[in-house]
């Protein structure tokens, strides 16, 4: 896939344009364009020349990313993401802003001439006194200069309406030029009616003139324009304040000493350090010394996490404390940070299935409006009405329209939402995926390292006979201790805890699966499941000891047997305990009315007591790696599905299901395999990310609402159809200041994102 920045693009329109184009050319799997963002993806094997050549035919600006990135990164001195950012740059609002205020001061000369002296009586100078052809001339002027210093509408306009493929900037041009022209036929039709000295006729052509309406129509376009473009600004403020936490430089030791380099020259394997206060440059691991470590930029979790001697840490996180010395093993766009802002840039610039209409709705509605116009003013000029009304009426429907509303109404909420999952550590990785994530109807999750740690931690310990429980630990212990099992760590780890002391011993065996064996002292002891050491124990197994296997296998406890070869000297018990916030998390989402099933390899007995203490809806229990896919398939016949899971294991049942959701501390396979990434490792963010899904979607149903019912409305209006019912009329310049707010109040609406996020 390659990203490229479009130039040249004003609205809805445009942006189908280039997408009709780029997908015509041969090679052209998949193209995506993104007016929000100035950037377009394109996936096949076309030729990148024969794509920029079909956006330029199209009349518009294209050059690869990655292009950019090199040239911005030399003017401005910036890294890895300067492409992305010069994509993001918001280099609109300053134009707009200075095109408005110098277009509003002629504007406000011009309506003093037209509105305040003809309306209100103000005064002019005398040389206007009864000089009807220079107060048309001063207002021809001034409406001139007004249309210079907006210029930019009528160049794209025209352009794009000479090569058939009108935009929003074409209606603008289009209604402001008729206006323009109209007024300059009656200026001349003035002078004739001076020159046969009729002043009641030259008089009645002063209230012919459109100068102020063609002026108005340009510069309140050029207020909504500055206010959408400071808006959706707004809307990449979470993209680009990811990238500002990219770190510029890194302090790496090399032969010795320590030097600052700058973050593009450090290399996988590179030793570095990080002192209190300073940021992580690159991901990696301790190799020496302890922090704190605020990880809130990557994860939204604010509590610092210690960091000590083979702990891994994480690009643009920050050392709060202490001092560390770390090899690199991801650098560059390898990094966490650099994988973030990929995922969150490739969303927000990605297509959600409800954009569709909208996008199938932009592509005609410019030509439409147009055509719609001239039927207008053909109508009114049937009808008898004079040729000043009937061009109002036409003028208005083409500045009032406004595709862009449209064209913007999914977009932006997309954009916003992404930005908002993204400060709270939740990563959509499509736009589609946001969209659907809201209408799951059953939420599986994987048991082992989801709903519980994925630590086996030691829960009882249980002497018989004659044993103390620090004698059993002690004996245990000391057989585990050249285990690797993950049973034997926890043991291992209980007894560290307690500070018991180990034993040394001889002739030490483990068979897979089931249990060890070692001598101590000469004597020989086994350690392991029931059947493990029913097959070495001399004896059967007593009632008593039976019982507490039983009752600790029910309360989803794993039961360690330690015996000599004649009986049971104690049992430990093991288990995998949930997280702290498991049940909350589950109930919460119970709450929303879903579906909440645990997956699991454990057996019955074992999974029937995580999920009582879980809290979870069903259990399928004894489900092996390879049936969790098809567990899945069962579960989606009953509603839409989502995995939530962390391991190499889910990653089959993460791609099966509609929406895979993978823990973020889990495998780089489950991550992949996903369509969205928690950060924070936590399953409360699994209901946060359903919300957040629900509230977009949302928004983006009201944006497209009110831009359809705006249209609905205010084109029946400005075409003049509520004027016999109603009374109702409409003013081109009222027209011009609807439609530009119109798109402003889309933005608006899903800036209420950010807000509705904090609650």
């Amino acid at each position: 896939m390659e990203r490229y920045i479009v130039s040249g693009m004003s609205c809805a329109a445009c942006q189908s344009r280039v997408e009709k184009a780029v997908r015509a050319v041969h090679g052209v799997v998949k193209c995506e364009v993104s007016l929000l963002t100035n950037s377009m993806k394109v996936e096949g094997s076309a030729e990148e020349s024969k794509i920029i050549k079909a956006v330029s035919d199209a009349g518009y600006g294209a050059k690869l990313m990655s292009e950019s990135s090199t040239q911005h990164a030399e003017r401005v001195g910036q890294g890895t993401y300067a492409a992305e950012e010069e994509a993001l740059q918001n280099s609109e609002t300053p134009r707009l802003k200075k095109q408005f205020f110098t277009s509003l001061g002629f504007l406000l000369v011009l309506m003093y001439f037209s509105m305040g002296h003809m309306l209100l009586k103000w005064p002019l100078p005398p040389f206007f006194d009864n000089n009807h052809v220079a107060m048309g001339l001063a207002q021809l002027l001034l409406c001139a200069i007004i249309m210079v210093i907006c210029q930019k509408f009528f160049i794209s306009g025209f352009k794009a309406l000479f090569r058939l493929a009108p935009n929003m900037d074409s209606l603008i041009a289009l209604g402001s030029m008729a206006g323009f022209v109209y007024s300059v036929v009656i200026l001349f039709l003035m002078t004739r009616s001076v020159v046969q000295g009729d002043e009641v006729l030259t008089k009645s052509y002063m209230m012919e003139f459109y100068f102020e309406s063609s002026a108005m129509i340009l510069s309140l376009i050029t207020l909504g324009k500055m206010l959408e473009s400071y808006s959706k600004g707004k809307t990449t403020n979470a993209l680009k304040a990811l990238m500002k936490l990219a770190p510029k430089t890194a302090t790496v030791i090399s032969d010795g000493k320590e030097s600052e380099v700058g973050i593009e020259d450090v290399n996988v394997g590179d030793i570095f350090v990080v002192r209190s206060g300073e940021n992580i440059p690159v991901d990696g691991f301790v190799l020496e010394g302890t922090a704190a470590v605020n990880e809130a930029a990557l994860t939204g979790e604010s509590i610092p996490v210690d960091k000590k001697e083979g702990d891994t840490v994480k690009s643009a996180t920050t050392n709060l404390s202490g001092f560390m010395k770390c090899r690199a093993t991801r650098v560059g766009k390898d990094t966490t940070l650099s994988q973030i802002i990929q995922m969150v840039s490739d969303a927000s610039t990605s297509k959600a299935p409800i954009a569709a209409l909208a996008d199938t709705i932009s592509g005609i509605f410019v030509p439409a409006v147009i055509a719609l116009s001239v039927v207008i003013f053909a109508v009114w000029m049937i009808a008898g009405s004079s040729i000043g009304f009937a061009l109002s009426r036409a003028i208005t429907v083409l500045v009032v329209s406004c595709p862009c509303a449209l064209g913007l109404a999914t977009p932006v909420a997309i954009m916003v939402g992404n930005g908002v999952g993204a400060k709270k550590g939740i990563l959509f990785k499509s736009a589609e995926s946001l969209q659907e994530s809201g209408s799951v109807k059953i939420v599986a999750l994987d048991k082992t390292g989801t709903i519980t740690k994925g630590e086996p931690v030691v829960t009882d310990i249980i002497p018989l006979g004659a044993a103390s429980e620090n004698e059993v630990l002690r004996l245990a212990v000391s057989l585990e201790a050249k285990s690797e099992h993950p049973l034997a760590k926890a043991i291992v780890a209980c007894a560290s805890a307690k500070q018991i002391e180990v034993v040394e011993t001889q002739d030490f065996t483990a068979v897979a699966g089931n249990g060890i064996s070692a001598a101590v002292a000469g004597k020989k002891y086994f350690a392991g499941n029931r059947n493990y050491i029913e097959e070495n124990l001399k004896a059967a197994l007593g009632a008593e000891v039976r019982e507490k296997i039983d009752a600790l296998a029910e309360s989803g406890k794993t039961p360690v047997l330690l015996a000599d070869e004649t009986e049971v000297l104690g049992i430990i018990a093991l288990a995998d305990t949930i997280k702290d916030d498991s049940a909350k998390a589950i109930s919460e989402l119970k709450h929303m009315g879903l579906h909440v099933v645990m997956l699991t390899g454990d057996n019955e007995k074992t999974a029937n007591a995580i999920a009582k203490e879980a809290g979870v809806d069903r259990v399928i229990a004894g489900v092996l790696p390879e049936g969790k896919d098809q567990v899945i398939q069962s579960l989606k016949k009953e509603g839409k599905v989502a995995m939530v899971g962390d391991g190499i294991n889910d990653a089959p049942a993460l791609t099966r299901a509609d929406i895979g959701l993978a823990i973020g501390a889990g495998s780089d396979v489950a991550l992949d395999a996903a369509d969205v990434v928690l950060m924070k490792n936590s399953l409360a963010d699994v209901s946060s990310t359903i919300r957040l899904s629900r509230r977009t979607l949302r928004n983006i149903k009201q944006n497209l609402f009110w831009a359809l019912i705006y249209n609905t409305l205010l084109i029946p209006a400005a075409a003049g159809a509520y004027i016999h019912l109603f009374g109702i009329t409409m003013n081109p310049m009222f027209g011009a200041a609807a439609m530009s707010l119109s798109s402003f109040c889309v933005v608006m609406n899903s800036l209420r994102l950010n807000v509705e996020s904090r609650k």
